[in-house]
């Protein structure tokens, strides 16, 4: 029997379905990068208007986890792009080291240096209950005081029932210890290639097939009790383990860093707007299909690579994250306006 979800993306004829053990998964027919309008509008149905009813905060206040004295652009990155997308306030939990840095990058982020203090778990958890969604990662490092301090912070977010989306340093966390994060349906973690054959080797104990990147994807999400894996590369993969995406949109061939930090900002503030929805009944039969965690996640991909897009047909292989930033409005209005 097909799934809900996969009953309604046939039916718009853009997609085929492939059986995988007890449920179908799906992947484009070929390589247009042809967007299908029920994907269209299953973002469009859960993306709020702006409102004068609003009050500072409703849109979202979003936390990144990370900035170190090594890495101060990839928080930056990631929560300026989950303020130009639409949250009303983004925070950024850092090391005293970097605070500065990322204070000067702009004025509009709420920077507080106390991730590598010895009561970042206290700190840091008198903030959580005001958020609606953390990014766990971005300019993390590898000092294994703050990987701990993480990991009580992620604990706490998991008792608060906090939607998480983790990325970069963040997922070799998880990767070092998968059980800080198995089974919490309400994370979406954001591996490149090369982190997720990493946390698919330790979790099903052999490489990936080469040959079936969706399957692949929906292993892992299964292996991890159904989190939302997001594989990223020219086609991003989108599992929680009983329904895929794949977003096959057109972005670029420019690689520079910090295109994945944009993608968990945005990601932070598409997440918190679903699961918002979730909770108001929003009657779109697509959303309804795949939840709010896929949801996200495709909206999240699909802006990004729109804004790479744009950005490259004017700057080419100068191409910087600071480009695909300053088009996340005008990406944002040709997709989802």
């Amino acid at each position: 029997m097909f799934s809900l979800s996969s009953l309604v993306v046939y039916l718009a004829g853009k997609t085929r379905l492939l059986p995988h053990g007890n449920r179908p998964l799906f992947i484009p027919h070929n390589r247009s990068h042809t967007i299908p309008i029920q994907l269209l509008g299953m973002v469009r149905s859960f993306v709020p208007p702006l409102s004068n009813d609003f009050h500072k905060g409703m849109m979202g206040r979003i936390g990144i986890i990370g900035g170190c004295r090594e890495y101060t652009g990839a928080p930056y990155y990631a929560a300026i792009s989950a303020l130009k997308v639409g949250c009303d306030l983004s925070y950024v939990f850092c090391t005293d080291g970097a605070a500065t840095a990322i204070k000067s990058y702009s004025p509009e982020l709420i920077v507080l240096p106390y991730l590598d203090s010895a009561s970042a778990g206290q700190e840091i958890g008198s903030w959580i209950e005001r958020l609606h969604v953390l990014v766990i990662g971005p300019g993390l490092g590898r000092d294994r005081q703050i990987l701990n301090n993480t990991k009580d912070i992620v604990l706490q977010a998991k008792k608060q029932d906090l939607p998480l989306v983790i990325d970069a340093d963040g997922l070799h966390m998880i990767t070092e210890d998968p059980s800080i994060i198995t089974g919490y349906r309400k994370a979406i973690l954001t591996p490149n290639k090369v982190e997720f054959e990493r946390l698919f080797e330790k979790m099903v104990g052999h490489k990936p097939h080469g040959d079936d990147m969706v399957g692949n994807v929906n292993i892992l999400s299964r292996k991890m009790g159904n989190v939302t894996i997001v594989q990223k590369g020219e086609d991003d993969i989108i599992s929680d383990g009983d329904n895929a995406l794949v977003c096959t949109a057109e972005g670029s061939p420019r690689r520079c860093g910090g295109q994945g930090d944009l993608l968990s900002g945005v990601l932070g503030t598409f997440t918190h707007w679903a699961h918002r929805a979730t909770d108001s009944s929003v009657e779109n039969a697509t959303f309804q299909a795949y939840g709010p965690t896929i949801c996200a996640a495709y909206s999240a991909c699909l802006l990004t690579k729109q804004c790479n897009s744009q950005a490259f047909q004017i700057h080419q292989r100068s191409t910087t994250t600071p480009d695909m930033i300053n088009q996340i409005q005008r990406a944002f209005e040709s997709l989802f306006i």
